[in-house]
């Protein structure tokens, strides 16, 4: 079973500074393993988020966290960045 979130979200970079933008993640449970991901577009890009690789986590509403790592990003636009989670424990979903 797949279970999915599209919506608001804060990635948290290892600095503490939070990013807001939205979130698209879903549950993968293949071949027995089990582990989340999916791709958050923030509202503003800054260099410490071009930067970022470990100690992340991304937030939910209702205060839900999961820690995740960056595995790609790629321009959208010029002033659009998607990026590429992959997240690590339970789903915060």
């Amino acid at each position: 079973m797949t279970t999915t979130y599209s919506g608001p979200a804060r990635l948290t970079l290892a600095d503490g500074a939070c990013i807001s933008g939205m979130a698209s993640l879903s549950t993968n449970q293949r071949g027995g393993l089990d582990g989340w991901g999916g791709t958050f577009r923030p509202d503003e890009i800054t260099t410490d988020l071009r930067d970022a690789v470990e100690g992340l986590q991304l937030e939910l509403p209702y205060d839900r966290v999961g820690p995740v790592a960056i595995t790609g990003m790629r321009k959208l636009l010029a002033t659009q960045l998607l990026i590429s989670l992959s997240g690590r424990g339970p789903a915060p979903f």
